[in-house]
């Protein structure tokens, strides 16, 4: 008799596969990328990058911009991609793809803004991988309205010149 092998959860089957969508970033500061899924299917992805026609980090360099958190840490953004989440949102919206119930999967937990749109379109559960240096607004905008959140490893991701 053979050993029947062990399937992976469905939260693990597509946190894994938010790897393989983030290596298509363009920004390598934050490679990161983001699924949404209703019913087990996958209705769309999204990457760090920047808009259709528009240069890319790996191609002419970050624009960076300093940001000063309120205890006032100085940290650096760069502002010439959109969030993997922002750009699953906006693919689904691109070809009029509701998010009404959906879960997304992503590397790390949503910014303030990611949060809101995932609010604004109706998806109700958010898996990330890991945590982010300022996930503490997300989690109580996604307290306050009633989203489910999973983070995956207890860790704040990381990357470079952050």
């Amino acid at each position: 008799m053979t050993q029947k092998s062990r399937r992976p959860s469905w939260d693990t089957y597509f946190i894994k596969l938010v790897d393989e969508v983030a290596q298509r970033a363009t920004c390598d500061r934050g490679k990161s990328g983001s699924i949404i899924v209703r019913d087990k299917r996958i209705l769309c992805t999204g990457y760090v990058g920047s808009p259709p026609g528009f240069a890319h980090c790996d191609e002419v360099g970050h624009q960076l911009r300093k940001v000063i958190d309120e205890d006032g840490n100085e940290r650096q953004h760069c502002v010439r991609t959109i969030h993997a989440e922002q750009n699953a949102i906006a693919q689904a919206a691109r070809y009029g793809v509701s998010l009404q119930g959906t879960t997304l999967y992503c590397t790390m937990e949503p910014c303030r803004v990611c949060a809101m749109l995932i609010i604004s379109v109706g998806i109700q559960k958010v898996v990330a991988k890991r945590r982010y240096h300022a996930g503490q607004e997300t989690r109580e905008l996604f307290r306050k309205a009633g989203i489910e959140l999973v983070v995956y490893e207890d860790r704040i991701e990381t990357y470079n010149n952050q």
